[in-house]
C-alpha cells in the first residue's frame, strides 16, 4: 500500500494557463469547451504519470462549473488519482483561479475524469505498478 500512495503522490499534475482573449466567449470569460480540453488533459498527462502506459479517456464523469474564469486570470489544473482499478483510473480534477495581481485563489471547477489503460491495437489491459 505504501508503493500505492507514493505512486499516487508523485504523479499528481499542476498545469497552469493564463486566461487570455482567444481563450474566451462573448462573455469575457473562459469557454467551457476549452476549459473541458485543458481538464481532460491534466488527467491524461496524471494517469500516464502514473501507469506509465498508454492511457486514453473513457469517460468524463460530472464536471461542476463553480465559477466564471474571467480574462486576465491564471488558472491552475490539479490533477489526482483517486482510485485504481484492473485497467482503469479515475483522475480528480480541480481547477482553481487566480486574479493575476491579487494575492487570492478560490476554485472554479471539478470534474472526474475515467482512463484507461490499452495495448499497441487500442485494447484495454491492466495496469502494472512499475517500482
Amino acid at each position: 500500500m505504501e508503493a500505492l500512495r507514493k505512486r499516487i503522490e508523485s504523479s499528481v499534475t499542476h498545469t497552469v494557463k493564463a486566461i487570455f482573449p482567444n481563450t474566451t466567449n462573448h462573455y469575457d470569460t473562459l469557454f467551457g469547451g476549452t476549459a473541458l480540453a485543458w481538464m481532460d488533459e491534466t488527467a491524461f498527462i496524471t494517469a500516464t504519470r502514473f501507469s506509465r502506459q498508454r492511457m486514453v479517456t473513457v469517460s468524463s464523469d460530472r464536471v461542476d462549473f463553480k465559477k466564471p474564469v474571467p480574462a486576465g486570470t491564471i488558472a491552475e489544473l490539479i490533477g489526482t488519482v483517486k482510485s485504481v482499478g484492473n485497467s482503469s483510473l479515475v483522475i480528480r480534477v480541480e481547477v482553481f483561479i487566480e486574479e493575476m495581481y491579487k494575492d487570492e485563489r478560490v476554485k472554479a471547477m471539478e470534474g472526474t475524469f475515467t482512463m484507461v489503460a490499452i495495448d499497441e491495437n487500442k485494447q484495454p489491459v491492466k495496469i502494472e505498478l512499475l517500482g
